[in-house]
Order: C-alpha cells, then structure tokens, then sequence
C-alpha cells in the first residue's frame, strides 16, 4: 500500500529520534555537571535523601570548625592560667623564704614583700586582659551568675559547667544526709573531786599536722589541759574544749578540720592501761552516731565506745536528687548537665535536720556549639571563673571567715609582716596552697575538656563527615564511566535516528514513479 498522507515510518522515526535526543541530552548534562540528580524528575526519592545528606554534611563541617575555634579558646586560656601557676609558685617560695625570720633580715622581707605584690598584681592583670578575639577569658565573663544563694549555708561556689537548655533559671537544690563531723575523743575525768587530774600524766596528741606532747601535774585543772593541748593547735591540728565549759563534765579533743582525712589521737604515756586503776579514759562515738552535747552531757549513751582514736566523716548530700561526692566540709556534681563545688558552712554541714538550702543560676558560661544539631546533646558547658587575686584561693581563717590571694598584700591581714607578728605563717601558706589547686583544676579540667570533648568530637566528625559524603555521592554524583557509555550510545542511536527518518521521508516520495 502507499499512502502518503499519513507517513507511519516518519513518525515512529521521529518518536525515537525525539526519545534519543533527550537521552543524549541526559547524558551531557550530567557529564557536564557530574551530577546524576539535577532536578527532582531525575529521582524523586534520591533527591529527598540527598538533600538530607547535604544538610548533615553542613552541618558537620560547621561542627568541625566550631569545635576547633573552641580548642583554640581553650589553649589561650590554659596559656594564661600556666602564667598565674608560674607567678603562684613564685609568691609561695617567697612566703617560705619569709617564714624563715630567724635567718633573715627585715629589709629583705619588705624585698619579699614587694615581689609578693607585684606578683598579686600580675596575676590580677591576667585576668583582666586574657583575650581571644575580643572575647575575656579570665575576669569572670565566662563564669556562670547565681542568685538567692544563702551565705549561712554555702561559704563559696565554683561551678564549672550547668545546661540551661529548655530553661532560663537552674535552682540547685542541696540537701544534707549525713553531717559533716571532726574527729573527737571525749575524756570524763572520773575523779575525786571532778575536773582534776588524779595524778600527773604525760599525754601524746596526734593530729594531721603532726604529734606533740604534754606534761600535766596531779590535781590539776581540767582547763589547764584544754589550754596545753590548744597551745599546740598549730603543730597538732587538734584543739581541745571543755564540755559545755564544765571542767565537772569533762574534755572532748577535736581535730581542727572536718573530714575523713581529719583525726585525733590521744594517749597516755606510761600510765596504767586499765581505766579502773587509773583516771584516763577516752571515748568516742561509735560509726559516728550522733550525739546530744547536752548539758548535762550524758556519758552513759551506749553510743560512746572506748578508743584512743577517731576519725572525721565527710559531709553527705543530695544535690538535685543526685548523691554528691563529699569531703570534708565540700560536696560537688559532675554530670554533663551540673558540675560543682560547693563549700558548705559548718553550721549547714553538721546538721542533716536543717532545711534544704536552694539557688539559681541564672545565666553566663560558655556554650559550644559542637555537633551538626542545635540540640542539648551536641552542646557543651564550660564555666571559667575570676582568677583575680580576690577570688582565688579562698580559705576559712581562725575565726572561719574566707580569706583570698589578695590579703597578701602589703597592709592586708595574711601579708610578711602580720605573719611575722603572729608567728604563724600558716594560713597564708594555707591560701596560696588553695589557689595553686585551684588553677591546677582548673587547667586540668579545660584539657580534659580540650582532650576528651573537643578532639574526640573533631574525630568523631570527621569520621560522619566521611561517611556522609561518600553516601551523598553514591547517591547524587555521576558514574562517568556509565555516562560516558550512555552518551555514546545515545550518539549512535541519534546519527542512526537521523539517517532513518532522511529514508523514511524518501519512502514517501516514490509514489510519484506511479504517477509518471
């Protein structure tokens, strides 16, 4: 048959040369931009997926560099706070140089003196000028702010990290389940008449801080010995008290501090070992039960059990519902969400009984950014606090008031000559003794920070970072072997294509031999 006006041949060519030519142009377009999704047609789903992966690539890569912008602040701030330790060091061996005034003149303590300030100084200016891109590293900018905090129940707070992810205020509630105790031996004279002593005794008393011993007459009073054992106090760390101040009722020794590395000892030396040929007995309190000090102090509780020794116990509480490590008279956190220290007033510490004691933080601290998602889990908390000379090395004095780095100074109360004048270099070694390990924690816990959080996290990025990508690519990028394939094929077929719709057009033509 030969039609000619509908021209079947051309238009199957012509369909297929059309489908070849898009085919061809596929081909070039993703050899051209090496992507096998361009546009959504090309795969629907693989586009959704890969669209995904390219978010959490970002958001990797952004990670990555935030992480390493924050080990870069770190390292600044651990530079500074090497200085302070150098300078710490430097003022501790002048206050032992200082103490030694028996070899020493006055003129070369002032010397001491003045480098001792101009150490305080610097380590003041530190603080005050540590900086990284603007940003203070030292002067209490990244340290966290508190409200309602009750003085009669925390002498001092150093927080190291809080999320306050979700919530503006953070209360932090403390709760105390077992007091804080000293170590205490209690002595009941059992004489005729009461509050002397039967006969004369030499008593050994050991402490923390080393051991003494004291020679007491016979029919002595009982004040007499509270007045020896704490004309030792410094040497000993035990003091002495009488019981509800009755020589009638007896002496109870105590360590100085509280906790379980505080403890007292006392024993008599070359008397009699068996209490009922001999006044000298001592007692205390068994697994450190609780006691009424009366008055009348009750020395028939069956708690009191005899010993030559006891301990301390360290102070026992829940913060936020979570145990907290205690020592001595200090409880702290450290969980991702809460890290503290907190130091506790005697009063607070000692009373299980007493009502919780609750503060805010409100706001401060330093945030990282360190993961893809803008979640509490891919974020960090760091507090870095003051490391001004008024705010480092905070130490209780005799009368239990804090003391820091700043007193010293020339003129205050712990400086050269006020140490010299009351003989007793102590508690300013005491202050310089807390400040040095304060900023050793400190720098121990940014490069535990820097260590563990940072650089594992960087790690652990690069790694997702990795996998994402190589997933992405599977997904969107171009085999250019199969393209290159592809393209050549389509080629052919659309040179082939061509050439057939030419014959098919001719096909056409022939009819007019009829008509000739």
């Amino acid at each position: 048959m030969a039609r000619i006006n509908s021209n079947i041949p051309s238009v199957v060519a012509q369909s297929n040369l059309s489908r070849t030519q898009r085919e061809l142009s596929l081909r070039l377009e993703r050899l051209s931009t090496g992507l096998r999704i361009n546009r959504g047609a090309d795969d629907p789903a693989g586009l959704i997926i890969s669209e995904r992966l390219r978010s959490d690539i970002q958001g990797v890569a952004t990670g990555m560099k935030n992480a390493e912008r924050a080990s870069a602040v770190i390292s600044t701030t651990e530079a500074s706070l090497s200085e302070v330790n150098d300078l710490l060091n430097s003022i501790r061996s002048l206050i032992v140089e200082s103490a030694n005034t028996g070899a020493n003149s006055q003129d070369e303590r002032d010397a001491n003196q003045l480098q001792i300030d101009s150490a305080i100084d610097s380590i003041t200016r530190i603080a005050n000028t540590a900086t990284f891109g603007g940003l203070k590293l030292l002067n209490g900018s990244l340290g966290y702010q508190t409200s309602a905090m009750h003085v009669s129940a925390i002498a001092q707070a150093t927080i190291w990290n809080a999320s306050r992810v979700g919530n503006n205020v953070l209360s932090v509630d403390i709760d105390v389940v077992a007091s804080a105790q000293t170590g205490a031996l209690f002595y009941n004279g059992n004489t005729t008449p009461p509050g002397v002593t039967l006969s004369s005794m030499t008593l050994q008393i050991t402490g923390p801080r080393g051991v003494q011993e004291i020679t007491l007459p016979s029919n002595q009073s009982l004040s007499k010995m509270v007045d020896a054992v704490n004309n030792l106090r410094a040497l000993t760390g035990i003091e002495a008290e009488l019981i509800n101040g009755d020589a009638n009722s007896g002496v109870v020794f105590k360590s100085i501090d509280f906790g379980s590395d505080a403890f007292v000892s006392v024993k008599r030396l070359g008397g009699p070992a068996d209490p009922s040929n001999d006044a000298w007995a001592t007692y205390k309190l068994d697994d450190n039960a609780p006691l009424d000090m009366g008055p009348p102090f009750d020395w028939s509780n069956t708690a009191l059990v005899a010993s030559q020794r006891d301990e301390g116990q360290d102070v026992a509480a829940l913060v936020n519902g979570t145990l907290a490590s205690g020592k001595g008279l200090r409880v702290s956190v450290n969980s991702t969400s809460l890290g503290l220290e907190l130091l506790l007033t005697e009063d607070f510490a000692i009373d299980p009984s007493a009502a919780n004691s609750t503060f805010d933080i409100t706001g401060g601290g330093a945030l990282f950014q360190i993961g893809q998602d803008v979640t509490a889990l891919q974020q960090a908390n760091l507090g870095i606090a003051s490391v001004a000379a008024s705010n480092i090395g905070g130490t209780q004095n005799n009368s239990g008031a804090l003391t820091f780095l700043s007193s010293l100074k020339t003129g205050q109360g712990n400086s050269i000559s006020e140490n010299v004048a009351s003989g007793d270099f102590t508690i300013a070694s005491s202050i310089l003794d807390r400040a040095i390990d304060e900023i050793s924690i400190m720098r121990g816990r940014l490069g535990a920070f820097e260590r563990n959080v940072l650089q594992t996290n960087v790690r652990s990025l690069q790694a997702s970072f990795e996998n994402l990508s190589a997933s992405q690519s599977q997904i969107r990028d171009a085999d250019f072997a199969q393209e290159t394939s592809m393209l050549t094929r389509a080629q052919i077929l659309s040179s082939a294509g061509t050439t057939v719709l030419g014959l098919a057009n001719q096909q056409s033509q022939q009819v007019l031999q009829l008509l000739g």
